[in-house]
């Protein structure tokens, strides 16, 4: 029996996968073999001797300690593209409204006296305050292509829109799911010095905060649309500021509104919706569901963010799984120690991320708990399962 502890609502969708016979679930389970979260916030949470993996119905993953889970060999996965359909429909709908004024349109008219007998006649008169320009024919950058950037720029091609891309670390599967039509830009300036139109998405990371800042926004086209349904942190606030002010961004959308935010003209803030569709919930708990059951069960890695993608089909009944740190000689002492038990190995499979590797070893027989032992003594090694 799994022991699977739930740290938010999950869609029912998701937690309807786990085998009842075989899983656990619920908010209140102890001694958790793996978790299963949202937004929940884990930093300050002391995580149990008995975790094996944690996995977020989500892309992002700031509330999740990773180096700490890194250190005692637990497997955090998230479910990248899993949303990737809601976040595409909502940067398209950001688009428009950065375009056309229908936000600041909407709330004039919701403004209007209900005692003027004549609300037709002052529309009229006034509607030529929230005219904007049409989207087609104009160019879109898009930022990051990943599966959300790839989906919106495919969209943003349909409707008429000429479309270039950047992303140095564009990942094969990617690749295959871009329309030809798209541009590739050749860096990341050209594209800014040449798009009607900014969306970016990509994750938050030490590399990529504040990635908009003074000198992107410099070689921006006066009168550019920038829109952030990514993460908050890519655009420096200050410098967009300047940027508004001094006419260079028109308009700005972010699905990330702060206090600071809140305070600038020419901003359109929508209170984190990207993600904030049935369909999406229950695509991220179905993805984070069957990742869970086939780590757990097979020991399978998929989507994880700390240790490396390792599937191995299952050759025998017997299997040993590995988080270890990437130094050299440790497959061979592992496999040595099996030998020494004298157990063949009928199949096995090793890879690396960074400074963690996971290796999978399929046995002819079931091996000791004091071979098992001696593998856990080894220098580097994280943690050892027996599946």
């Amino acid at each position: 029996m799994y022991n699977i502890k739930t740290l938010n609502n999950i869609s029912d969708k998701g937690l309807a996968l786990f085998n009842k016979g075989l899983y656990n679930v619920s908010s209140e389970v102890e001694n958790p073999d793996a978790i299963l979260l949202r937004s929940y916030v884990m930093h300050d949470m002391e995580l149990p001797k008995s975790l094996k993996a944690v996995a977020r119905a989500g892309a992002g993953v700031n509330n999740i300690p990773i180096d700490k889970c890194s250190e005692k060999g637990i497997v955090v996965f998230n479910t990248p593209g899993a949303n990737a359909n809601a976040v595409k429909e909502l940067t398209i709908a950001a688009l428009l409204l950065s375009s056309r004024k229908i936000v600041e349109g909407i709330q004039w008219v919701k403004s209007l006296d209900k005692s003027e007998t004549d609300i037709s006649k002052i529309i009229e008169k006034e509607k030529s305050n929230f005219a904007g320009p049409e989207i087609e024919g104009k160019k879109l950058g898009v930022i990051g292509l990943g599966a959300i950037g790839v989906s919106v720029a495919n969209a943003a091609k349909s409707l008429g829109m000429e479309v270039e891309g950047f992303d140095p670390y564009i990942s094969v599967d990617a690749a295959w799911g871009l329309s030809r039509s798209v541009k590739k830009a050749a860096d990341l300036r050209s594209l800014l010095e040449s798009s009607d139109y900014i969306t970016l998405h990509v994750p938050l990371t030490e590399q990529t905060k504040n990635m908009i800042g003074y000198n992107e926004f410099s070689v921006m086209k006066k009168g550019v649309r920038l829109l952030n349904v990514s993460r908050g942190g890519l655009v420096n606030t200050e410098d967009l500021k300047k940027a508004i002010q001094d006419g260079i961004v028109a308009t700005y959308v972010t699905d990330f509104p702060n206090k600071e935010i809140l305070a600038l003209d020419n901003v359109i803030a929508i209170p984190h919706l990207g993600a904030s569709t049935p369909e999406s919930e229950d695509n991220c708990a179905m993805m984070a569901a069957k990742q869970l059951m086939d780590f757990l069960e097979n020991g399978n890695i998929v989507n994880a963010v700390n240790f490396p993608a390792c599937e191995l089909n299952r050759s025998s009944d017997f299997r040993i799984t590995i988080a270890h740190k990437n130094i050299p000689n440790m497959v061979g002492q592992i496999s040595t120690l099996v030998a020494k038990e004298k157990i063949n190995i009928l199949n096995m499979i090793n890879r690396s991320k960074g400074n963690l590797a996971y290796t999978i070893i399929d046995t002819e027989s079931n091996v000791s708990q004091e071979m098992i032992q001696q593998i856990q003594r080894i220098n580097g090694i994280l943690s050892v399962r027996i599946l």
